[in-house]
């Protein structure tokens, strides 16, 4: 599979904007993981535990979490729905290195494809001043535009890691 991934604009409205920021970091996790087989998803370095395979399946679950769940108001759907999330709760990134990497690679675009028809459906309906359907633990809603910066924020972080992961794994750098 060839990940295109295109520049945001110059110039732009707010949520062309902010939507295409988050699709240019959806795409850079995606890159850094192209090509790579289930071992080479499971490499860590030296300094972390923290593997490829770990952060597609986090990213999956942070894309549901949000737009689905929180944003519009969904279900938790699977794999999400049925972990214990008491006895483990980093079982995303803990469970991620059994899983073979097309079906992670599928949970993460398919989680993808679901927020952007939330997004979509938060536009049409109050645009970015959308509010959730759910609140935070102090009863407060979240507009869209909350969280696709928070979405952006949270790829941006995880890109980063994601450098440093691939370049350990074959030398791969850059974009």
């Amino acid at each position: 599979m060839t990940i295109e991934r295109a520049d945001p604009p110059l110039a732009a409205d707010e949520a062309t904007t902010l939507l295409a920021f988050l699709d240019f970091h959806r795409d850079t996790l995606r890159l850094k993981a192209d090509g790579l087989d289930r071992r080479q998803l499971a490499q860590t370095t030296a300094a972390s535990s923290l593997t490829l395979a770990a952060l597609l399946k986090h990213l999956a679950l942070v894309e549901h979490s949000w737009f689905a769940y929180r944003l519009v108001g969904g279900d938790p759907i699977e794999p999400w729905a049925s972990v214990d999330w008491d006895a483990d709760p980093d079982w995303e990134f803990n469970s991620a290195v059994h899983d073979d990497p097309d079906t992670l690679r599928r949970i993460l675009d398919e989680a993808i494809e679901a927020s952007r028809r939330s997004t979509a459906l938060a536009l049409r309906e109050g645009g970015l001043d959308y509010t959730s359907a759910r609140t935070n633990r102090d009863g407060e809603h979240f507009t869209l535009r909350y969280v696709l910066l928070h979405m952006i924020e949270e790829y941006a972080r995880h890109n980063g890691h994601a450098d440093l992961l691939r370049e350990a794994i074959d030398g791969q750098t850059g974009e």
